[in-house]
């Protein structure tokens, strides 16, 4: 009798499989209307399971707030938030305030959701164009999404942009990165398991049959290209 596939076990969301609940929440607060306020960065954080910086941002009136750091920002640096803030790294404005061509991050997809687009390390987006009520986001991707003026981000690219140059050099480095995560690392390869174990396992290692599987397979079957469009190689021109 086999054992169930990780994915399934990973998919009943249990302790082993799901993140821990804690760290910060990096998300801009809650103004009063369009009010401009004004603040110091007191402190650059390093948090487990995150790629970027997050910086600690404290403000006149005392209300501090936790965000995603922005490339060249320092503790000290004055920042800004609001109506009006001024077009510098690590300020956060409204989408109408800020000029076209401009390299952004943290968008709120809606007004007032804290910012919740591009927040991976070294990402930012561009603004492309600007109408009366709606302004025309260029994504990492190349995709262009269209969203509101009164949507906030912060101005420039997120910190630590060359993560990913670095090499793990050693597969103890990659446990432990993925272990913040709460990802598994060793993962073993289905065509390298028995076939009691594993649709794609046997001697033979390979498949063995079509890796393209139904959107409706049931857990236990639901390995391979899940409702792939296509197969085989693509032709060159």
């Amino acid at each position: 009798m086999g054992k169930r596939l990780i994915s399934q076990r990973r998919g009943r969301g249990t302790l082993t499989f799901i993140a821990k609940l804690k760290g910060y929440e990096a998300k801009y607060i809650n103004q009063n209307g369009n009010e401009l306020i004004k603040g110091e960065i007191t402190d650059l954080i390093k948090e487990n399971g995150r790629n970027s910086l997050l910086a600690e941002i404290t403000f006149n009136d005392g209300q501090s707030e936790i965000i995603i750091a922005a490339e060249g920002i320092t503790i000290g640096k004055k920042m800004e938030q609001g109506k009006g803030a001024a077009i510098e790294i690590g300020n956060v404005a409204f989408l109408q305030d800020i000029p076209e061509g401009c390299p952004i991050f943290g968008i709120e997809r809606v007004p007032g959701d804290g910012g919740t687009m591009i927040k991976s390390a070294g990402s930012y987006a561009l603004l492309i164009a600007k109408d009366s009520k709606k302004a025309i986001i260029k994504m990492p991707s190349n995709k262009m999404v269209t969203l509101l003026l009164n949507s906030r981000a912060t101005i420039g690219n997120i910190s630590c942009g060359g993560r990913g140059e670095k090499p793990f050099v050693k597969a103890g480095n990659k446990f432990h990165a993925m272990k913040a995560k709460r990802k598994i690392y060793p993962w073993v390869r289905g065509v390298a398991m028995n076939a009691v174990d594993h649709p794609f396992g046997g001697s033979q290692h390979h498949p063995g049959k079509s890796k393209s599987t139904s959107r409706n397979a049931p857990p236990g079957r639901k390995v391979g290209a899940i409702a792939s469009t296509r197969t085989g190689r693509r032709k060159k021109n």
